[in-house]
């Protein structure tokens, strides 16, 4: 068994802990709003929090969620209230939107660290998301747009 805060609810599941979090997330716990991409950390669509910081869900074993602090795209806000979604639908970000949940958990965990990033320090924050549509220009302006709603 594995107990962790999920979305602010604590649950436990059963599965082998050496199971990628993202498959728990998905199947065990049926929130499908973060992707599988790569499977490698390599592309950032499945990004998610874990206290906090942004982390690449599919390589990381579930057993390192014990006791802590798990936020999904689902957990932001239930109804897209929370500013970076709001900047996201604004600027109408996502084209054909795969991406889109891991780069909005990677700049929420962005804007939680530095609430004014300039252009270079978005860059680099960001520069672990990939975006086969290549929406990067649309998600800086997002990124700003939403630490002005913050």
């Amino acid at each position: 068994m594995t107990s962790f805060s999920l979305n602010g609810r604590d649950v436990t599941v059963h599965d082998d802990p050496s199971t990628p979090l993202l498959w728990v997330i998905r199947d065990t716990r049926g929130l499908t709003g973060t992707k599988f991409g790569c499977g490698a950390a390599l592309c950032g669509a499945c990004t998610l929090h874990i206290d906090g910081e942004p982390v690449r869900s599919c390589i990381v074993p579930l057993a390192e969620a014990e006791g802590r602090s798990v936020t999904t795209i689902e957990g932001l806000s239930e109804d897209g209230s929370h500013p970076v979604q709001r900047a996201w639908a604004e600027l109408d970000v996502p084209q054909c939107g795969y991406c889109q949940a891991g780069q909005i958990m990677s700049a929420t965990a962005l804007l939680a660290r530095n609430p004014a990033p300039t252009d270079a320090q978005i860059d680099e924050a960001m520069s672990g998301n990939l975006c086969r549509c290549g929406t990067y220009m649309r998600i800086r302006a997002a990124i700003h747009r939403a630490a002005e709603l913050s």
